[in-house]
């Protein structure tokens, strides 16, 4: 199911990603200007965050003069909504994932955990690369952090790094690599029939 799925059954783009970002993060309290922060919004999303309020799909809490808001886990719909939400997280809905090749001389990439719903895995993205340019990396996590609504967690390595990992027969790589994930880019020589001789 796509963004755009969402943003027509909810009706805007706003509150897609409001709800989204608290369905990911239950249990979590959050001010406004961190949801506005976190979720990239360029414009005012009070009235939505208020309509989300009025039905209760989230409460809000004040502790010394501060508000902030937080999921309502007993919302009727919650599974429901829940369920629907982490079907319309799989990659490639994503549009800002095809940037990873712009960060820097990137010789591999892959996504599993969060991107194809493997809650097992315990990273969301491998990045090996050279000359990595770290503002690009930096804005290519917040923006699919925004897209996902979760924090993403990623490993970056260079070349030699992987590549003595690899040889060491490193339990996390071994583990990300031969359970399931995607690959965006792979320009490793014979990774590929390294891992399928190993399963």
């Amino acid at each position: 199911m796509s963004s755009e799925v969402l943003e027509i059954l909810f009706g805007s783009k706003e509150k897609a990603r409001l709800l989204r970002f608290f369905l990911q993060n239950p249990g979590q309290d959050y001010a406004y200007a961190e949801v506005v922060r976190r979720n990239m919004f360029r414009g005012n999303v009070k009235k939505e965050m208020e309509s989300l309020k009025k039905i209760k799909f989230i409460l809000s809490r004040t502790k010394k003069g501060k508000i902030s808001y937080v999921l309502n886990q007993e919302f009727s719909f919650y599974p429901e909504l829940k369920n629907l939400i982490s079907k319309s997280n799989v990659y490639p809905q994503c549009k800002s994932i095809a940037t990873v090749e712009k960060i820097g001389n990137i010789k591999l990439a892959a996504i599993s955990g969060v991107f194809i719903n493997y809650p097992k895995s315990k990273a969301d993205m491998i990045i090996v690369g050279d000359d990595i340019k770290r503002t690009k990396l930096k804005s290519l996590m917040s923006n699919l952090e925004a897209e996902i609504g979760k924090e993403i967690d990623f490993v970056l390595m260079n070349g030699e790094e992987f590549k003595y990992r690899l040889n060491m027969l490193d339990k996390f790589i071994l583990e990300f690599l031969e359970g399931p994930h995607e690959e965006l880019i792979n320009k490793i020589p014979g990774l590929k029939h390294f891992i399928a001789k190993r399963r």
